[in-house]
């Protein structure tokens, strides 16, 4: 019995995701739960198991394509459904390969002298021209190709733009042939794609119909749909023009933005047009927690097999803080009009690692003591950085995040939020600095450590003067916390 492979479902905000490996052919056999296939998502790549036993016998999807969550990717089989060579069923690969060696009888009949064809009776006015079964050399586009405009034949085949756009055209029923591409090279972008739905469509040879002198021209049906949808989208900020052609010249060099930089790039822009964020910065005095940090470092690498960071310490105290400032840790759902509490927090952790940045987060972290975070901070931040299996689950279901901006020297940051999130705390670098320090005995000059907390928040959801008692509380905890119980000691 044939079992369907389909994309699963990788969080409640991702909606698609791109295969990037097949790491089988058609015609092996895979176990269940062996890994069949890799994806990219997010920030995340990431293996997906095989859900069951059986021969490959058909991939539906091919590398580098994306495609929508529940979509049916690959089929599993019997043993007696393997293709046999000769049977007539080929696998995908196969497919491509003769669809290639076609498209390339087709351009170098095109490049023959044309052949004058027969006259052909004139078809009567008014009736469609009928259009043949397939092009010259046999290539017939399949189902597939003429849904996304992939291929040599059909609308919008010759000029270039990524598989997402081909589908955001074909969904909307925009003529790409028709579409004068702004990218690189003419290359069919996503806002020239946006524009034509909104019905700024940068048309090559396009010509509004005629009317009759003194009337004015009544839009059809596909012109209100187009002005309706216009209505209820928002609109995008004009993309700048490029200014140098992006060919290597004299001591340059071009190189292909990486998955993960590309959606690095989307979710910010995603972050900054979907909330108003803005950012307040308090100082906090760190010696404290340096202090208990120097006595008992050492003894606890030793007891706990991980290092003692200052990170720690602070993202203990921002959970500490969050109990008391629920809206910090909360979600809005601005369509309904409703927002959701959390009595937990899932602790997110912005990891610099060597592919961009990676954003984990560790389950009910509030509920964890000093100790237990700073083993789970470490095994996060190895997981992102290659030394352990990242998988969806680690990545998904964030509600409050923290970035160490300090581990490279900065002193204050503005990070943006990670959405759906709706605040997120920047941790500056601790630096020794001469401050004027309260003492019983009057006011005097110490050298303290000292860092800057940032905070970056939704300020829909979140008034100034909220953020403000939050992160001056995260300040008081750092300050005055018994740090030395919290370590057990």
């Amino acid at each position: 019995m044939a079992t369907e492979v389909t994309l699963p479902q990788l969080g409640e905000s991702v909606t698609e995701a791109t295969i990037t490996a097949w790491l089988f052919e058609v015609g092996d056999t895979v176990e269940a739960d062996q890994p069949l296939f890799e994806l990219s998502s997010d920030k995340i790549d990431t293996e997906v198991p095989a859900p069951a036993s059986g021969v490959l016998t058909e991939i539906k999807v091919a590398v580098d394509e994306t495609v929508d969550v529940g979509t049916v990717v690959a089929i599993i089989g019997g043993a007696e459904e393997a293709p046999a060579a000769g049977d007539g069923a080929q696998p995908a690969a196969a497919e491509v390969q003769e669809a290639e060696v076609q498209e390339a009888d087709v351009q170098e009949a095109a490049q023959e002298p044309a052949q004058e064809p027969a006259q052909e009776p004139a078809a009567p006015a008014g009736a469609p021209a009928e259009q043949p079964a397939a092009a010259a050399g046999g290539y017939e586009r399949t189902e597939a190709e003429a849904a996304t405009g992939n291929g040599r034949s059909g609308e919008g085949s010759n000029v270039l733009m990524s598989p997402l756009v081909r589908r955001l055209a074909a969904d909307n029923d925009i003529d790409l042939s028709q579409l004068q591409g702004s990218g690189e090279g003419g290359r069919i972008t996503r806002e020239d794609v946006e524009s034509a739905i909104s019905g700024g469509t940068k048309a090559v040879g396009a010509r509004a119909p005629e009317s009759p002198a003194g009337q004015t021209p009544k839009p059809d049906a596909r012109q209100q749909q187009v002005a309706e949808t216009a209505k209820t989208q928002p609109q995008k900020a004009p993309q700048p023009e490029r200014s140098v052609p992006m060919q290597a010249g004299e001591r340059e060099r071009v190189e292909d933005l990486s998955r993960i930089r590309q959606r690095i790039a989307a979710k910010m822009m995603e972050s900054m047009q979907g909330s108003a964020q803005l950012t307040t910065i308090q100082e906090a005095d760190v010696s404290h927690i340096m202090n208990v940090r120097n006595r008992h470092k050492e003894e606890f690498k030793s007891r706990e097999g991980v290092s003692l960071s200052p990170f720690a310490f602070l993202c203990r105290a921002a959970l500490l803080s969050l109990r008391r400032h629920p809206t910090l840790n909360a979600i809005a759902d601005w369509d309904a009009g409703k927002v959701k509490f959390r009595d937990y927090v899932n602790l997110g952790l912005a990891v610099d690692t060597d592919k961009g940045l990676i954003v984990p987060n560790i389950k009910r972290a509030d509920d964890l003591t000093l100790p237990a975070l700073v083993r789970s901070i470490a095994e996060a931040a190895g997981k992102a950085r290659g030394n352990g299996k990242l998988q969806m689950q680690d990545i998904e279901g964030g509600t409050f995040t923290v970035t160490n901006t300090g581990s490279v020297a900065v002193l204050i940051d503005t990070p943006i939020l990670n959405y759906p999130e709706v605040a997120i705390l920047g941790t500056g670098a601790i630096k020794k600095r001469p401050v004027v320090v309260e003492d019983p005995a009057g006011d005097a000059i110490a050298i303290r450590h000292m860092m800057y907390l940032s905070l970056t928040y939704d300020h829909r959801l979140i008034d100034g003067a909220d953020a403000a008692r939050f992160v001056t509380d995260v300040k008081e905890v750092v300050e005055t916390h018994d740090w030395q119980a919290e370590l057990g000691y």
